[in-house]
């Protein structure tokens, strides 16, 4: 297999890749590596490539980008069986016809399979709205690494008899076994949808904070309340102020009136536009792609970093504000959005060896005082070998770290991707 520069940079490659495209196949894969003690990195996209790992290249390198399709799919009961590596684009692609879409938002979804969304439990701003990957999948199929195929869950909704196997699945970065199928709840695609970019011009971080809670405790509905930096606003609008991107979906009347009611809750010195419809599909559709992904080259002018924080709800404020303060550390971008709903953050930098480092310690510190988290979501491979991209181990691990041992006991699959080293 011929290597690129991108590869080398980010790691997780293979000697050799292979392509099944039948279970089967994949299957006979893992029987081989699990009977010869060889390693095997799972990708689908490789939008994660750099997610993770110390190891630039293993013995073989699994691709789903071969196995994909619809399995099934029962519009009645809003219910799709579908093959790991579609990515997420044709997905909902196919969907559109029959008004159905699966609820989840992640990003450059083109690339991105519906496999690797749930190895790594991936979700977007309409978080808020529509949950996580662990809320949208009711089931799947999965081959562990001695050959052998189990299922999770089932391909109905209402399935409630014995254990969720599903959430020891999902986000575990595939290193459990190899998510072959997935089956998910669909919602209506929505008739009508807007977004409401409101801009704080003055950084008053008690009207956001006001403002949101007013939002958040009323009858209204958004599908996503996002926190825009400055600079990702200035990307993304042209106008470089901390901006509240709200988003609804709904028949176009429901939209109109909870519009109205934001108007009527509008703080002062604050300004509104309202995006419709298609204006809202193209602003979702931009900031789907501001983050640096495992398929790009690597950057000339600096090294990419991206960080996915977790705090309660309203600290989001806290952490945007702070990630401000890193432009006085970092040469190149900082680019951070957070939902207030779900109080999950991202922030996207660039610049030195040096920077990066310092900015990662500096997050975590901060975050700390929050009772949050860090998690370092892509880094190059010689970076990544010099911090934790996990932070501490949760007091949880020896569970982690047991299910690993009974599941994957020569430890093939993608080693090092999960917490702790696992």
């Amino acid at each position: 297999m011929e290597k690129s520069i991108k590869d080398e940079w980010l790691g997780n490659n293979g000697q050799l890749a292979v392509y099944p495209k039948s279970e089967e196949e994949i299957v006979s894969i893992l029987e081989y590596a699990n009977n010869r003690g060889k390693e095997v990195q799972v990708i689908g996209g490789g939008t994660k490539r750099g997610f993770g790992g110390l190891t630039e290249s293993v013995p073989i390198l699994l691709s789903l980008t071969d196995y994909k399709g619809i399995v099934e799919h029962t519009p009645g009961d809003m219910t799709l069986t579908v093959k790991a590596g579609t990515t997420f684009k044709e997905l909902q692609e196919y969907l559109a016809p029959h008004k159905q879409m699966i609820p989840l938002d992640p990003a450059w979804p083109e690339y991105a399979t519906i496999g690797g969304i749930v190895a790594a439990n991936e979700s977007g701003p309409k978080r808020l709205g529509y949950g996580s990957a662990r809320d949208a999948v009711i089931g799947l199929k999965i081959a562990y690494p001695d050959g052998s195929i189990i299922r999770a869950g089932g391909k109905v909704v209402k399935n409630v008899a014995g254990y969720d196997m599903n959430k020891l699945f999902i986000g575990s970065m595939g290193t459990l076994g190899v998510i072959t199928e997935v089956t998910v709840k669909l919602r209506p695609l929505p008739k009508y949808e807007s977004v409401i970019l409101l801009t704080f011009p003055t950084c008053d971080f008690h009207t956001i904070r006001s403002f949101t809670i007013t939002l958040l405790d009323s009858m209204m509905e958004p599908a996503a309340i996002e926190l825009l930096s400055p600079s990702l606003c200035e990307k993304l609008t042209g106008k470089k102020y901390y901006t509240l991107a709200i988003g609804f979906e709904d028949i176009e009347s429901s939209v109109h009136y909870q519009e109205e009611f934001v108007k009527s809750i509008q703080p002062a010195e604050t300004e509104m536009k309202i995006l419709q419809q298609e204006e809202a599909e193209q602003f979702w559709k931009r900031f789907y792609m501001i983050s640096p992904h495992g398929r790009q080259p690597p950057s000339s002018d600096g090294i990419e970093v991206s960080l996915k924080i977790g705090v309660m709800n309203l600290h989001i404020i806290n952490v945007i504000k702070e990630s401000e303060r890193l432009k006085d550390i970092v040469s190149s971008a900082v680019q951070a959005h957070g939902g207030l709903g779900h109080g999950l953050c991202h922030i996207h930098l660039k610049g030195t060896e040096e920077e990066m480092l310092l900015v990662i310690n500096e997050m975590r510190s901060a975050v700390a005082k929050l009772g949050g988290y860090v998690i370092v979501k892509h880094l190059p491979l010689a970076f990544r070998k010099k911090i934790d991209i996990w932070g501490e181990k949760p007091s949880t691990f020896f569970l982690l770290e047991g299910i690993k041992v009974k599941i994957d006991p020569n430890k093939i699959l993608n080693a090092k991707r999960f917490v702790g080293g696992i």
